[in-house]
């Protein structure tokens, strides 16, 4: 048997070299059996105070907020995470496909869905958005199989993936340009609209913020062009309860149970992503779906089907979670959730447009954008967000969308209070009131953290990408 070894010595290239491991009848011969660990004597205490004190140093919306901008970092309530953990859900083999109470889980959440945007039919197997978009790009390309359809129109305010996505599905993407409200220009939309546009994908409410309040005739743009309408749903924060996409003359979306009800999804996941579709497309849908007949729970197949696009059937925690959240709040909450969502962004953008650059002052819906614009003595926004490490804050996202310069997106979402915005909205007045007293120590920022600040210059040019011992 060959083992392939890299080392580094003094900082040189790593190199690779072959060793033959001599084993007898299959096991390790005793000459090449390691005598001693050479672990450390460390005492339970001091292994437990050490982890524990690294795990005071991550940040979560359990301890602080998050003010990260389409992202929509909640807080989760506790029962749902008591649901999730529930042994007949937690202990549910995935292959064990005749569980009734998650297949009436599955199905009661699909409909759910369905009466929350007011599309036909869902997926639940898309493993988070940017799957999801991937996953309605296939319905809708098979949809159109064999009738030359092979352009996606994107607004330029929309999310990063949409582009991303429509290209992974094979398609061209065709970029258009927002107007100077930060929406749709219809007449650049009608101008790049032909007899190759399978669909237009719509970031709604958009990545400013903004809801397309002429969503009405652009649908029809689209439909009368033979097209269809694909809305990015990662934003259902702002709409639960007031607006939905399928009455909007939306044909196929993705929602983010891992944003829109509760699950935070920060650090990579699990997330979900679930895909709705009207009538016509629902035999697309990947198989297998999920049917009540007789009172039983099964599986059905879609007879025009794109395939199966996960393993098994969806990430079934971050369904039990968000199956919770729904059925504990009700309509009314879901509706209360979006009213208190706006009202709180509404309220952070007043307060600070006053201090910071407001990309477009209008009313927004669940997030607004500032900017860097006329901040003091070169004070950029990457300066604004490390500063904010200093005061125990979350930075929100930065530099998106790419259409506002030095972009601070802040989305304060419906559960946190007004003394924590108030806290927040003062920290970022002192930050503006410290880049024109000593810039520098805005500039240096972060001060007080365990790791200062990194060259992202270095980082993005020479990246490691292995680590070697």
């Amino acid at each position: 048997m060959k083992l392939i070894f890299e080392k580094s010595v003094a900082g040189r290239k790593a190199i690779e070299f072959d060793t033959e491991v001599p084993l007898v009848n299959g096991i390790l011969d005793e000459g090449m059996r390691r005598t001693k660990l050479g672990l450390p004597e460390v005492s339970e205490i001091d292994v437990i105070r050490h982890y524990t004190a690294l795990s005071r140093r991550n940040f979560c919306v359990d301890n602080g907020f998050y003010p990260l901008g389409s992202c929509t970092m909640k807080y989760n309530p506790k029962i749902n995470e008591d649901m999730s953990r529930l042994s007949g859900f937690n202990m549910l083999h995935p292959l064990n496909l005749d569980n009734q109470g998650a297949l009436q889980l599955m199905h009661e959440l699909s409909s759910d869905l369905c009466e929350i945007t007011g599309l036909s039919a869902f997926t639940l197997q898309p493993a988070a958005g940017a799957h999801g978009e991937l996953t309605g790009l296939m319905i809708i390309r098979k949809y159109f199989s064999g009738k030359n359809r092979t352009k996606i129109v994107t607004p330029d305010s929309s999310h990063g993936t949409n582009p991303a996505s429509a290209t992974m599905c094979g398609f061209t993407t065709v970029t258009i340009k927002s107007n100077s409200h930060g929406l749709v220009d219809l007449e650049e939309l009608k101008a790049n609209l032909d007899p190759s546009v399978a669909a237009v994908m719509l970031t709604i409410p958009n990545t400013l913020g903004l809801f397309e309040k002429d969503i009405l005739e652009i649908s029809k743009i689209v439909h009368d062009n033979g097209s269809l309408l694909y809305m990015d749903g990662a934003n259902m924060n702002a709409l639960l309860g007031i607006a939905r996409p399928g009455d909007m003359g939306v044909d196929v979306m993705h929602i983010n149970l891992h944003k829109t009800f509760a699950t935070p999804h920060g650090c990579g996941g699990p997330g979900a992503g679930p895909v709705g579709v009207k009538e016509f497309l629902k035999d697309y849908l990947p198989n297998p779906g999920i049917d009540l007949d007789g009172g039983v729970y099964g599986f059905i197949d879609h007879p025009k089907s794109i395939g199966k696009v996960r393993a098994f059937y969806g990430n079934f925690g971050v369904m039990v979670k968000a199956y919770t959240y729904i059925k504990s709040i009700g309509g009314s909450g879901l509706r209360e959730v979006t009213e208190n969502a706006v009202l709180n962004a509404n309220y952070m953008k007043e307060m600070l447009k006053k201090d910071f650059d407001l990309a477009h002052d209008t009313v927004c819906k669940h997030e607004f954008v500032l900017s860097d614009t006329g901040m003091p003595n070169g004070v950029t926004t990457n300066d604004i967000a490390k500063r904010l490490l200093d005061y125990g804050y979350h930075p929100p996202t930065i530099y998106f969308p790419l259409i506002v310069h030095g972009a601070i997106m802040i989305e304060p979402n419906e559960t946190e209070s007004k003394d924590t915005m108030d806290e927040f909205i003062s920290v970022m007045k002192k930050i503006k009131q410290e880049a024109v007293s000593d810039p520098d120590l805005v500039k240096s920022a972060p001060n007080t953290t365990v790791v200062k600040k990194l060259d992202a210059v270095k980082a993005a040019r020479e990246p490691v990408l292995k680590f070697v011992l």
